[in-house]
């Protein structure tokens, strides 16, 4: 993915900026020429996990927005194929739901890098946003506590979320569609709960110029729309309370997270 930030941010592995009111730190520029391989606007460890596997693949050089669009186009054809040919209609919608979400999570993740990496902001903010990796860990166990209600608890009442989608004997092909697609949906979860806690950090103790301020302001509104738009999946999974209150829950704490964040920005 070609597309980035035109002015990127200090390095990462700076120490953290101080906080005290006599004066506000001053923050060195991203220099690119001494920073290592660059990869989608950034250098690795300035970027997602998500971006720096693209970014890491031979002969790969699109724009963010074609490389979101290529995302979408590749999953939703799949999904539209493998429903017709095993006849699969009722896996249409709440497919192409979760196919929108972590699409558009792609979309909101490149933004809020491009962004994060911008002049100004704090150093130690960077590198707790992208280097820690903590939204793969946040990812993998959001996926790990959803494979085992989907496969170990909700079988116990009988007709499961799972079977009610591709059948009794869930084919092959078309589960395994379903379990990268939900892999891609828990780590967009995983990656939107980490930037707000990370972003009321920031907001809470780092002293930020003004500029970047409102950069931080946009990053923060991007991350509260990146939790609300999660909430589209909440029809699909009614009559699954366990799973009803992990996504409204995770879509409220994201957005009170935030908005706190803001609050203090703006103060």
């Amino acid at each position: 993915m070609a597309d980035g930030s035109g002015g990127s941010g200090g390095s990462g592995g700076g120490s953290a900026p101080g906080g005290d009111a006599g004066g506000g730190a001053e923050y060195s520029e991203f220099d690119p020429a001494s920073a290592g391989t660059g990869v989608a606007g950034g250098v690795y460890g300035e970027t997602w996990v998500y971006e720096s596997i693209v970014g890491a693949v031979p002969g790969v050089d699109i724009s963010d927005r074609l490389a979101v669009l290529v995302q979408f186009v590749l999953f939703e054809a799949g999904l539209l194929v493998m429903a017709a040919v095993y006849d699969l209609p009722g896996a249409i919608l709440p497919g192409t739901a979760a196919v929108l979400v972590a699409a558009a999570g792609s979309a909101f993740m490149l933004d809020i890098g491009s962004r994060a990496r911008g002049p100004g902001v704090p150093p130690r903010y960077r590198q707790l946003l992208f280097a820690s990796s903590i939204e793969v860990v946040l990812g993998v166990v959001s996926y790990v506590l959803l494979l085992t209600y989907l496969f170990v608890w909700d079988p116990r009442d009988g007709a499961t979320l799972f079977v009610s989608l591709l059948g009794e004997q869930p084919p092959v092909l078309p589960s395994a569609l379903a379990l990268l697609v939900l892999w891609d949906v828990c780590y967009r979860i995983g990656t939107g709960w980490w930037a707000a806690v990370v972003a009321l950090w920031r907001s809470l103790t780092q002293d930020l110029h003004p500029a970047a301020a409102t950069r931080m302001a946009a990053v923060d509104v991007r991350t509260l729309g990146f939790g609300v738009l999660q909430a589209v999946l909440v029809p699909f999974v009614w009559g699954h309370p366990f799973l009803v209150a992990a996504v409204s829950g995770h879509v409220l704490a994201v957005a009170v997270v935030t908005s706190v964040s803001l609050y203090l920005l703006r103060k």
